[in-house]
């Protein structure tokens, strides 16, 4: 039996593999190794992946639905977790295609092979983003859910209005992740905790949107993959449930870059600008759900995961 992570070579993709291999499991990965952000990094992940000998990798975009089949067809695939899309807010506008051949595309191929191969559980990534402009704070899975300000969002909440459908129809056993502000070791150069730590130890501008007026549920990604690993254990799924994977505990931007500059002991320099379209202002994580289910939440405190990051950085990637 394989469990099958599609993203293998992303961010949160690379530190769950690691999770399963190190506890045994026997992992097939499968990424597209896009140019989005530097290669090099998600090849230095893939590195560190292929020195477990229960780890397969193939490079392949959900796009192609005859490899994905390819891929059921050699494993035996017991449970998928799809965290393979286009990721980022920002760059949805620029790019739109990307985002509906990759989240709407390749998300509906993994699904769909998933269903005829009679997979006993299917994760998937969602985000927070899906919350788009509701005003009730903290977002709990009850909201209604239907304003999203971006495209990267819409696609999002496609996958879970897609998945439901599924659920139902097949009795699939399909679990939805809602992701907040995930950071840590390894992370995207996209994201803001990489972008200011470059810039700050770079002597550059840090672009500060919204005039730092902005609330973030910054999330570690150890407490991410904890909690995908305790949801995984549980042996009795309902047919469709939907998580946040929150810390719980929002931060003011200006607090969350004054925390870096204290960690690397350099005071940045800024360039304050509007609010960018397709951003939100606040996310706040409800983790009340995930607690009751698994017993555990995120709960890693924002100064240990920035420093935990820094580490990593001046190590592995400082230029």
């Amino acid at each position: 039996m394989h469990i099958l992570i599609t993203g293998s070579a992303g961010f949160i993709g690379f530190h769950l593999s690691k999770k399963f291999l190190s506890k045994g499991y026997r992992v097939v990965g499968i990424d597209n190794l896009n140019h989005y952000y530097d290669v090099n990094l998600k090849k230095k992940r893939l590195s560190i992946l292929r020195k477990y000998k229960n780890f397969l990798f193939h490079k392949i975009d959900l796009t192609d639905g005859k490899k994905i089949k390819k891929i059921f067809d050699k494993y035996k695939i017991e449970t998928v977790i799809n965290l393979a899309a286009q990721a980022g807010v920002r760059y949805s506008i620029e790019n739109p295609n990307a985002y509906i051949k990759s989240n709407l595309e390749g998300f509906f191929n993994i699904l769909e092979h998933s269903k005829n191969y009679k997979v006993k559980k299917f994760f998937y990534a969602s985000s927070s983003s899906v919350y788009g402009s509701n005003k009730k704070l903290p977002f709990s899975e009850e909201d209604i859910v239907k304003n999203p300000i971006s495209l990267y969002a819409a696609t999002k909440l496609s996958n879970e209005i897609l998945s439901e459908s599924y659920s139902k129809m097949f009795k699939m056993n399909i679990v939805g992740l809602r992701f907040f502000t995930v950071y840590g070791p390894w992370g995207r150069p996209d994201m803001a905790l990489f972008k200011f730590t470059e810039k700050i130890l770079s002597n550059k501008k840090l672009e500060v949107y919204n005039y730092g007026k902005m609330l973030r549920d910054f999330t570690y990604v150890d407490d991410i993959t904890e909690s995908i690993f305790r949801l995984f254990k549980i042996k009795k799924l309902l047919k469709h449930e939907i998580f946040n994977i929150g810390n719980n505990s929002p931060v003011k931007l200006m607090d969350f870059i004054l925390m870096i500059e204290k960690v690397i002991g350099v005071k940045g320099k800024y360039k304050f600008l509007p609010l960018q379209n397709g951003d939100v202002k606040s996310t706040y994580s409800d983790s009340k759900k995930l607690f009751r289910t698994i017993k555990f939440k995120p709960s890693t405190k924002l100064m240990d995961g920035i420093k935990s990051f820094v580490r990593w950085y001046l190590k592995n990637y400082q230029r």
